[in-house]
């Protein structure tokens, strides 16, 4: 009997990538917009979404059946707490990873997960001839989605690493690699008088303006355009990597901190933010993020072990970490 249980266990393990599929559809169609007012049946959220009604009803039917969705004896769907986070204007959004995650050229180079097992080398390369990042910038329209799941992603761990650094020991902090710097906007609406750099390529920085005045941060945050592997904005406090050191193998992220720490002024400190591998709560996250990062930009997930040794090779010393209510760990190097 335990055996049987076990084997549907991993039955459902196996599944996971139709389920995986069946929510990026929904959030490609909209379908939680379609339904934030109320519950609606099968067949007007097909005409609204633009979907054969049969075909859609079989979607909607399966999110029910795994709580994204909830189903009423009328074919009438409503959205379960699950599927609340769908929603464009979820206070925690999922809606643009789980477009990301369905994007074909994402899903197949996933399917070359064996081939990096077997081989040691990036999926991502094999499968499409280039590095991911090239490959977006090649491709505007997949950049754009990336961007997006980015930015949302990190409206779910912002606050719980606003509340770790604290600030207040800070006079000017730069956000290394910080996108569209939803992270700097919330760290700078926490600290009234912080005030900040972003930096990153120029491309994404452009990109990154308007979002900062949007936010009311602008007049003290300084967008700079430029790259992390030969220079990054010398004199400020703090140097915030979140989310950067693990796309990159260990010799590229000797290198960006190596950056970093010539950059650093006597006192300065680097925050290196990621998820550690260990066998904790988080165990599951970080060991299937580091498969992520096997097959998409190259890099890994590591110990604390792992993590205080690059820190040594760059001229840094691991000082302290602080972990975050969003299972995160903020890793503060000081100089060596």
């Amino acid at each position: 009997m335990e055996s049987g249980r076990a084997a549907l266990d991993l039955y459902r393990l196996i599944d996971g990538y139709k389920v995986t599929q069946a929510i990026h559809v929904a959030a490609v169609l909209g379908i939680a917009d379609h339904i934030a007012a109320g519950a609606c049946t099968s067949e007007a959220i097909a005409d609204a979404a633009g979907a054969d009604p049969d075909a859609l009803y079989r979607l909607l039917r399966a999110l029910a059946s795994i709580g994204v969705l909830h189903e009423d004896e009328h074919r009438c769907f409503s959205l379960a707490p699950m599927g609340e986070s769908l929603r464009s204007d979820a206070a925690h959004p999922l809606r643009p990873f789980a477009i990301l995650t369905g994007q074909d050229y994402y899903w197949r180079t996933w399917g070359q997960l064996l081939h990096s097992v077997r081989t040691g080398e990036n999926a991502f390369r094999a499968v499409h001839g280039v590095g991911s990042w090239t490959y977006r910038e090649q491709h505007p329209d997949q950049n754009a989605i990336f961007n997006a799941a980015m930015t949302a992603n990190s409206r779910l761990v912002n606050a719980s690493i606003v509340d770790a650094i604290g600030g207040e020991a800070y006079a000017r902090i730069a956000d290394i690699g910080g996108g569209q710097g939803a992270l700097l906007t919330d760290l700078l609406h926490a600290r009234p008088t912080l005030r900040a750099v972003l930096f990153d390529r120029p491309s994404v920085v452009a990109e990154a303006v308007p979002l900062l005045a949007a936010g009311g941060v602008a007049d003290r945050c300084d967008a700079v355009g430029g790259d992390m592997f030969d220079a990054v904005p010398a004199g400020c406090d703090a140097y915030v990597l979140k989310f950067i050191v693990h796309d990159w193998d260990d010799g590229d992220a000797v290198r960006i901190l190596g950056v970093c720490r010539r950059a650093m002024a006597p006192g300065a400190e680097v925050l290196v933010i990621e998820r550690i591998v260990g066998r904790g709560p988080d165990a599951l996250r970080s060991t299937l993020s580091d498969l992520n990062m096997l097959v998409g930009p190259g890099g890994r997930e590591r110990t604390l072990d792992e993590y205080a040794t690059l820190f040594e090779a760059a001229g840094l010393r691991l000082d302290r970490v602080m972990p975050t209510a969003s299972g995160l760990s903020v890793m503060v190097g000081a100089a060596a």
